[in-house]
Formats: C-alpha cells, sequence, structure tokens
C-alpha cells in the first residue's frame, strides 16, 4: 500500500522508489530538503495506512515449457525429484502476488510458489537471459521482461511482452498483480509472438 501511494503521490525531490519485500529504499536529489521528504514519507505512511488496499489485477501468463525454452528443467527436476510434467503442473497451478518488481528494471518477483518445486539459483549465472524467460529461484518465480544477465534456473519462456519501458503503468505485470501461468505449445507461442 505505501509503495502504490508513493507512487501516486510523488514529490519533486523523490527521485525514484525502490520496494522489497518487506522495505522500501527512495532515492532523493541531492537538492531535495531531508526534512521535507522526511514530513512527505510519514503523511504518505499515515494516508497509506488509512486508504484502501489497491486491488491488483488477473493476469494470466501463456508459457511454453521445457525445451529450448526451459534449459534448466532438468536441474529443477533432479533437485526436487519430480519429472517435467509435474513440474509444469504445479508451476501453473499456483496464482502468484506480485510483490514488486526490482533486479532488472520490470522484474516482477512471484510469491506463492508451490515449495515442492523449489530450486536454488545457478551457481554461475548467465550473461545473457532471453525475454519473457520463466525461472525459479528458491521457492519464488519470476518473469525476465528483457534480455538481461541472470542466474534463475529457466523453465519456460512467454512470447508476451510483460514490461512497457516507455509506459511502465502499462505493463502487463505490476506489482499487486496475481498472476497465473498456463502452459501452452510451441504452436500457440509462434501465433502469440509480437503481439
Amino acid at each position: 500500500m505505501f509503495t502504490r501511494y508513493l507512487l501516486d503521490h510523488t514529490s519533486p525531490e523523490i527521485l525514484n522508489i525502490h520496494p522489497a519485500y518487506n522495505s522500501v529504499m527512495v532515492t532523493i536529489s541531492n537538492e531535495g530538503s531531508i526534512s521535507r521528504v522526511t514530513e512527505h514519507l510519514q503523511k504518505s505512511i499515515s494516508n497509506a495506512l488509512i486508504g484502501k488496499t489497491p486491488r491488483g489485477r488477473a493476469v494470466e501468463i501463456p508459457v511454453l515449457y521445457n525445451g529450448k525454452m526451459g534449459p534448466d528443467m532438468g536441474l529443477v527436476c533432479k533437485k526436487t525429484g519430480l519429472d517435467p510434467a509435474e513440474v509444469i503442473k504445479r508451476h501453473s497451478e499456483a496464482n502468484y502476488l506480485v510483490y514488486f518488481t526490482g533486479f532488472s528494471i520490470g522484474f516482477p518477483y512471484l510469491g506463492g510458489m508451490d515449495e515442492s518445486i523449489a530450486a536454488p539459483r545457478l551457481d554461475l549465472p548467465r550473461k545473457s537471459v532471453p525475454a519473457g524467460s520463466v525461472g525459479i529461484a528458491g521457492n519464488q518465480t519470476g518473469i525476465y521482461p528483457m534480455s538481461s544477465p541472470g542466474g534463475w534456473n529457466l523453465i519456460g519462456r512467454t512470447p508476451l511482452s510483460i514490461f512497457n519501458a516507455k509506459a511502465p503503468g502499462d505493463s502487463l505485470v505490476q506489482m499487486g498483480d496475481i498472476v497465473r501461468f498456463r502452459p501452452i505449445d510451441e504452436t500457440e507461442y509462434d501465433a502469440l509472438v509480437g503481439k
């Protein structure tokens, strides 16, 4: 609630807002008055606490799992003792809350994953992960919004663009949304590419 309130009621001294699971880092300009920003933040906390909790949208994300789109499915299966079909089933049956976006701009951290498919991050991160890759790291899952380095176990890829850099508020996936993954085949993946 607090982060959403800050985003909707910004102050000229605030340059950036960096939410995490249970903290929010606020970057202020050098010219900004610490006391003015502190007062704004205190009012924001009070107003956020008495306001209504924003309701996230339900967002369905189609995913082509396994194969070349999910090169680390074998690692997840080895770690969990499950076969690919069961990992896919458990991953796609959950409803995930987008706790915040970060790491790289627009990367959604999704909570609510079935603990039975949890797998540690890769020992050696990749230099480049393709945009749309769906990964697992520990007991969370996420979607790479753009090509970037990363160390999550890649189990699939969505053909959809989840982040709009020109208008972040219009992005497909935003903080507070509820995400559900839907397994698709290669034909549907190819049909959805570029839409």
